[in-house]
């Protein structure tokens, strides 16, 4: 009931749940606190909805976004407050006292200096957001960008203001109780006071040298920077907060490259969610600051997503354009018919190249060329089932869809009978789940499965932990534990920790990696995951959500995998590893197998998971798993061949390509240069 009640209200725990609910039931209570009148229930009552209302805004819950599209926001619930103040003054025979009319004439007053507050920080942060806003980039030295105000001055700065009435009420209360005007008088008088000298506090930073300098300057200088590091391969991406993934899945490719790279970022959310890198990274909001950004001097153009803001950088004509796409599946997404506006296509093998020939949407055969993969680099090849350890499977299923197909995910259909049957397996093995972090986005139906699903892998994992059979080594895990807190404490200290936050123009100026930290920060991730694996043991059962630890690393500690048709299961047969796949459709094996390669070499499911034990057989004994070969044959048609390396291939593709630019960039000068001749 509770877990229904979270999902209605769209809260995330049963904490904030019930913040929200004492929250909506303190104002009836102020209400009936005032008309009886009686000032410690109201008092009780204020502690209450201050209390919910701060801890709301901490959790940065939805709740409180809702409220103030129904007019019952943060400043309504505040003057609903006072209203109510002043109707138990009212009620308790005070109408004719001064503090009455010092409550009324306080609370005008301090609505009065909500307007100029408001304004002072809409004009700082509108002054201080930059038309760009870069990594790695060195801005500092070409133009002054000065330091932000202090983050406490900014962060939440309406609810800190309003939030000063409370010495007013405090006070109103103590000598509405003792009958004394005093204790009113230094409250509401603490209350102006502090509201005032927040408003002074912040009048510095709206002028003279406190503002970075104009959107004309800054814009020159990114142009001037530009002019001089020459980048030769953009990596373009627009998206959504939840799509960052797919840029920050070749952000590693692309410090790899033999040319200058240059990441070009469209939403400023996705520059906050970014993972760290060594490559420049420009943020371009704006359509026109890009078509007028200097990019001469790059000759190829790589594309991670089909997305409107593309046709931006796809009018240069002086650089050619690939779309490389964020995974490689059956999708129909792989073979989406707007890939013909690029001058190439990538695809990791000829798997892809095949795709685009079926689906006959526009794309020439010529203008695909295989690259590999080259993210793949980290999956390991699988060796067995250690001696020892029980197997591991990984449930890994996609997300539900845009367009909300039941065969999209297993989740919804079979994703409760895959887990059952994993968990109930004799022998025993482990179970990790890992949901695609889209999941439930769209359909109400894949949440609620999602949530099952969950809750039956931890409910198991308790179970396991109390079984004889499953002893941990508890000096590993409880050093393990200890290394985590040791390399997150570090790794936190590196990367800036909590209250290392400057605005978005401070950021700029100071974002320019430092290669000795990030070279320590990658060190000690490899170690995080290790102490993590360690830490959770190899037979305990585990829901990962979140981006760490990877979904290569699952990979790393699986011994086979369960999916549906994504790029997961594509990346997947890069391991070797028995796998299989779900028809959700239930198109049936053969058909199933026509419509979708990467699932040649798979046990296909059916919703009742029936089959599961064809894939835990094969686990088992290697030796007599009839699709090992198959797995090899598919491996190299998906991924293209071991030799040369992934990200040989794609350095080469780079290479001719920028050739090819260079090329039509020559031919067009020395039409330009003819015509002039001819003409003078």
């Amino acid at each position: 009931m509770i877990s229904t009640a979270i999902r209605v209200a769209r809260v995330g725990s049963a904490a904030e749940l019930a913040a929200a609910a004492l929250m909506m039931l303190g104002y009836p209570a102020l209400m009936l606190a005032a008309l009886i009148p009686s000032v410690p229930a109201f008092a009780a009552a204020t502690v209450v909805t201050y209390v919910a209302d701060h801890y709301l805004h901490r959790q940065a819950s939805y709740l409180i976004n809702r409220l103030s599209k129904v007019r019952a926001g943060l400043s309504i619930r505040f003057l609903i407050r006072q209203l109510l103040l002043i109707l138990l003054l009212a009620r308790m025979d005070l109408s004719d006292h001064l503090i009455f009319y010092g409550a009324i004439a306080c609370f005008i007053a301090f609505y009065g200096l909500q307007a100029p507050h408001g304004a002072v920080v809409t004009l700082i942060r509108n002054r201080r957001r930059m038309p760009v806003a870069t990594r790695n980039v060195d801005l500092g030295a070409r133009i002054n960008i000065p330091d932000a105000p202090p983050f406490g001055l900014l962060e939440r700065s309406a609810e800190k203001m309003l939030h000063l009435d409370l010495f007013a009420v405090v006070g109103l209360l103590i000598s509405a109780q003792l009958d004394s005007a005093v204790a009113a008088f230094i409250g509401i008088g603490v209350t102006l006071f502090l509201g005032t000298l927040y408003v002074v506090a912040l009048l510095p930073y709206i002028r003279g040298t406190k503002i970075p300098p104009t959107p004309e300057v800054i814009l020159e200088a990114v142009d001037d920077w530009l002019h001089e590091y020459k980048p030769q391969t953009v990596l373009c991406f627009s998206g959504s907060k939840d799509s960052a993934y797919q840029v920050n899945m070749w952000l590693e490719t692309m410090e790899q490259l033999d040319t200058r790279p240059l990441v070009l970022l469209r939403e400023r959310v996705i520059l906050q969610n970014l993972a760290p890198t060594k490559a420049p990274v420009i943020c371009v909001p704006g359509g026109v600051h890009l078509m007028n950004m200097d990019l001469s001097s790059v000759r190829v153009a790589l594309y991670a997503a089909n997305v409107g803001k593309n046709i931006h950088l796809l009018r240069v004509p002086t650089m050619k354009h690939v779309f490389i796409g964020h995974g490689d599946s059956d999708k129909l997404a792989s073979v989406n018919p707007f890939s013909k506006v690029y001058d190439e296509v990538w695809t990791a093998g000829r798997a892809g190249r095949d795709r685009y020939a079926i689906a006959d949407v526009g794309v020439r055969d010529d203008d695909i060329v295989e690259v590999g993969r080259p993210q793949l680099a980290p999956i390991q090849t699988w060796q067995g089932v250690p001696e020892g350890r029980i197997p591991t499977v990984l449930y890994a299923p996609t997300w539900e869809g845009w367009d909300n197909d039941p065969g999209n995910t297993s989740l919804l259909l079979a994703g409760e009978n895959i887990v059952k049957k994993l968990l109930k397996a004799d022998p025993p093995v482990r179970v990790l789940y890992k949901p695609h972090p889209f999941t439930g986005t769209v359909s109400a139906a894949a949440g609620s499965a999602h949530r099952k699903v969950t809750a039956l892998v931890e409910r198991a994992a308790i179970e396991r932990a109390s079984d004889p059979r499953f002893q941990a080594d508890t000096t590993a895990r409880t050093k393990a534990k200890a290394d985590l807190a040791r390399i997150e404490a570090r790794i936190s200290e590196l990367s800036g920790g909590p209250a290392d936050k400057g605005d978005e123009a401070e950021l700029t100026r100071d974002g320019v990696v430092d290669l000795a930290k990030y070279e320590e920060i990658a060190r000690l991730r490899a170690e995080w995951n290790d102490a993590y694996w360690t830490s959770v043991g190899t037979f305990e059962h585990r829901v990962i959500s979140g981006a760490e630890p990877r979904l290569y690393d699952c990979f790393n500690v699986s011994d086979a995998m369960v999916s549906d048709i994504s790029s997961v299961v594509s990346d997947f047969i890069a391991s070797g590893k028995p796998y299989a796949v779900t028809d959700s459709a239930k198109l049936g094996v053969e058909e199933f197998k026509r419509q979708n390669t990467a699932v040649r070499a798979a046990v296909i499911l059916s919703n009742k998971a029936a089959e599961l034990g064809e894939l835990l057989a094969a686990v088992r004994t290697p030796d007599a798993d009839p699709m090992a070969e198959d797995r090899k044959e598919l491996k190299e048609y998906l991924l293209g061949p071991d030799e040369p390396t992934s990200i040989e291939q794609f350095n080469t593709a780079v290479e001719n390509l920028a050739l090819k630019s260079e090329t039509r960039n020559v031919g067009q000068e020395r039409v330009a240069t003819t015509e002039a001749e001819l003409t003078s």
